[in-house]
C-alpha cells in the first residue's frame, strides 16, 4: 500500500483506572476512517507505545487492522534502541497483520550514519515488512541525515520516511529522493501544509486525531496544489498545533479527545494537562468541533 494524503497518528486511549479503553479505541479507529483518514498509526509516541504492555500492543494492532479491512494501511511504531529487539518487534508486527513498520531512529543511544545504515538496513532485510524510517531529532537525540535517507532508499523494503524536522531545506533535500518507491511524508502539524505544497505525499499527524476530517481536507488541498485555499484553511488549523506544543505530546491532544470523550488521562511517567491550560483546552476542543463541522457541510 502506497502513503499518501493525511494518517493520524492514534493515540491509545485510557479508562479512569489507567487500563487500556478497548470500546474508545474502537470509536476512535471508527470515525478516522468515516472521516476519510488515508492511514493509522498504531503504537507510536502518539499512542505512548513505551507504556504498553506486549498483549495490549498485540490487541491494538490486531483491532486496527480488523477495523480498516484493507482501506487504508496500517502502520505499527517498532523502533527501539537495538536492532535485535527492533527486528523481533518487526516480526511480531508482521505476524499481527499491520502493513508497514514506522521505524524511528534509535533513541538514546546515538548512534552514528554508519550505525543507522546498518540497522535499518537489517530490520529492512529481516523484519518481514516494508519499512518507514522516522526522524524525529528532538526525541531521540540523533538527526537521520538526507544523505543516508539517500543511501537507505534504495533498498527495496525501505519505502519511504516520515520527517519530523520542520526546516524547508530538509524537505527540499528529502523530496529530492521521492519517486514510486519511496515516499516522503511530514511528521510536524504546524508545517505539513507547507511541506505538502512543495510535493510531500502527506503527513503523518497528531492533531488529526481530534480533528480527522479538516485534516483530510488540508492534505486534498496541499496535495492538489490550492495553495490560496491550503494556506487559509491552515490558518484556521493553527491554533490546533500551537494548543498541541503547550505541552509533550500527547499530553495536549489527550486532553482534547478525553473532552471529545475518547479514554481518560495518560501514563506515567507522562501526566495529564496543568489544570492552568484547561481553558486553552475547551477553546481547542471548540475550534476541533467547529472545523469538522464545516468539513461536514461541505461535504453533504
Amino acid at each position: 500500500m502506497r502513503l499518501s494524503g493525511s494518517i493520524t497518528a492514534l493515540a491509545t486511549p485510557f479508562d479512569a483506572t489507567g487500563a487500556l479503553d478497548r470500546a474508545a479505541w474502537k470509536r476512535l479507529v471508527e470515525w478516522q476512517l468515516a472521516a476519510g483518514t488515508q492511514g493509522l498509526v498504531v503504537a507510536g509516541s502518539t499512542g505512548e507505545a513505551a507504556t504498553l504492555e506486549d498483549d495490549e500492543y498485540d490487541w491494538l494492532v490486531r483491532s486496527a487492522v480488523e477495523l480498516a479491512a484493507r482501506r487504508v494501511p496500517v502502520l505499527a511504531g517498532t523502533g527501539l534502541p537495538a536492532t535485535s529487539k527492533t527486528i523481533a518487534a518487526t516480526q511480531r508486527l508482521a505476524q499481527l497483520g499491520a502493513d508497514i513498520a514506522l521505524v524511528v531512529v534509535p533513541a538514546y543511544v546515538r548512534p552514528t550514519q554508519a550505525g543507522l545504515l546498518a540497522h535499518y538496513r537489517a530490520v529492512a532485510d529481516a523484519g518481514g515488512l516494508p519499512v518507514m524510517l522516522y526522524n524525529v531529532p528532538g526525541r531521540t537525540g540523533t538527526d537521520l541525515l538526507p544523505e543516508t535517507v539517500a543511501e537507505l532508499a534504495r533498498h527495496p523494503r525501505i519505502v519511504g520516511i516520515k520527517e519530523a524536522h520542520s526546516g524547508v531545506e530538509r524537505m527540499q533535500a528529502l523530496l529530492a529522493l521521492q519517486g514510486d518507491d519511496f515516499v516522503v511524508l511530514s511528521g510536524d502539524d504546524p508545517t505539513a501544509a507547507r511541506a505538502m505544497l512543495a510535493g510531500a505525499d502527506g503527513v503523518i499527524s497528531v492533531v488529526s486525531n481530534v480533528v480527522p476530517a479538516a485534516f483530510r481536507r488540508l492534505a486534498d488541498l496541499s496535495r492538489s496544489g490550492q495553495v490560496e485555499a491550503a494556506h487559509d484553511w491552515d490558518a484556521r488549523l493553527q491554533p490546533l498545533h500551537a494548543f498541541c506544543g503547550i505541552e509533550p505530546n500527547p499530553i495536549p491532544v489527550k486532553a482534547v479527545l478525553a473532552r471529545q470523550g475518547f479514554g481518560h488521562g495518560l501514563r506515567l511517567p507522562l501526566t495529564t494537562l496543568a489544570r492552568a491550560h484547561d481553558a486553552q483546552a475547551d477553546d481547542a476542543t471548540r475550534l476541533a468541533a467547529d472545523l469538522e463541522t464545516s468539513c461536514r457541510a461541505r461535504a453533504a
